[in-house]
């Protein structure tokens, strides 16, 4: 089944989007359980796995459930992707050297197993691996079809893992967060209002110079046309930011799902992604209704386009899908294409090819609006 309706938003409003880098707590989190995730399915395609991860001070647990006919070394994986991140200071308590890591890793659940694998499955179909409901949302307010603060918010903390990475702004530390406010008028995004952009640094760099590396050199960088001598920009508010990563805060997967898709801009079903293979459909649903939202964009049929999707666990088709043109375009033919989709669970699979070590490339900055990622093509 499917519905519509019209929202009419004509006032000017400012929206808002904020973005973390790979150092930050629960990015690294998410990385870990990716890059798990990630090396099951280089051995092993079918590998079923759902891998939390929780990192504080010198300690990373990683628990889950995994079933895969691979063996997959955690701990070396683990202290790798925190290597890759930055974390290599041993006078750090969280460094990747010294971390202890704990596991509490058991295997899938007979039960959930019985519904997913099509030669168990009732049906003879692969279910769904949970029940949930998950959103998919395209604008055409960016050639990215990502709503413009998110979009922004991501590539200034990208911006600051860059200067990081090439020894530009040698003071730079790996956590940080960003956040981007744009006025909308007509629903349709006319400036860049507020910035506020709190790299960790080391003790050496002087705030001076840091505000004069973000107002000066990064922002108008990374901003390109949107940045203007109108912007009120906020670095690091507090005065300063040199503690920071799982040393100084408690980081654990799937608390950044806003981060993740729209900014807030488009609806959460509230499912996470890292460390979660796509028999989840909280992952594969979510990325096949980005997916459909941008074709309902890019065949014009919208300026806005948002899909919501449900599935019961075990079950292979989905329980209801609902189309939203927000009244900016064909809503009937819209419905028509999406009523013609396949949106069962080794349908998506197959379409994307989504059984391949692709999601350590998806974790930071967004899982939408990048190139090289399938439901992005």
């Amino acid at each position: 089944m499917t519905t519509t309706r019209t929202v009419d938003r004509s006032a000017p409003y400012a929206f808002t989007s904020e973005s973390v880098t790979e150092g930050h707590p629960d990015k690294v989190c998410d990385y870990i359980a990716d890059s798990i995730l990630d090396a099951y399915l280089q051995r092993d395609p079918n590998s079923r796995v759902a891998c939390e991860v929780l990192c504080k001070e010198e300690n990373v647990v990683i628990a889950g459930e995994i079933t895969s006919s691979a063996e997959v070394d955690h701990e070396a994986v683990a202290r790798q992707a925190i290597r890759e991140i930055g974390y290599t200071d041993p006078s750090m308590s969280f460094n990747a050297e010294g971390v202890r890591i704990s596991q509490f890793i058991s295997r899938q659940s007979q039960e959930i197993a019985q519904g997913v694998d099509f030669d168990r499955n009732m049906e003879h179909e692969q279910g769904a691996g949970d029940q949930g409901i998950m959103f998919g949302y395209a604008t055409d307010e960016t050639p990215e079809l990502m709503p413009l603060p998110i979009l922004l918010a991501h590539r200034l903390a990208s911006g600051l893992a860059e200067d990081r990475r090439n020894g530009s702004h040698a003071w730079l530390r790996p956590d940080g967060k960003t956040q981007v406010s744009v006025l909308y008028e007509d629903n349709k995004p006319v400036a860049v209002t507020d910035v506020i952009v709190s790299p960790q640094h080391s003790e050496v760099v002087s705030r001076e110079s840091i505000v004069s590396y973000v107002v000066e050199s990064l922002a108008p960088r990374i901003l390109g046309n949107w940045f203007t001598s109108k912007i009120r920009f906020h670095v690091n508010p507090t005065g300063s930011f040199v503690l920071g990563g799982p040393s100084a805060d408690a980081g654990v997967t799937g608390r950044k799902i806003i981060v993740d898709t729209y900014g807030g801009a488009g609806r959460h079903g509230g499912g996470a992604f890292s460390g979660k293979d796509p028999s989840k459909v909280d992952r594969s649903g979510a990325y096949f209704c980005r997916y459909i939202a941008r074709e309902l964009v890019k065949r014009r049929l919208a300026h806005r386009a948002e899909i919501q999707i449900s599935y019961a666990i075990g079950e292979a088709h989905p329980l209801s899908v609902k189309v939203d043109t927000f009244g900016t375009g064909d809503a009937a033919e819209a419905a028509e294409f999406v009523r013609n989709l396949d949106f069962r669970p080794a349908a998506i699979i197959e379409r994307f090819k989504l059984l391949r070590p692709i999601y350590r490339q998806t974790t930071n900055y967004g899982h939408f609006g990048k190139p090289g990622l399938p439901w992005e093509e």
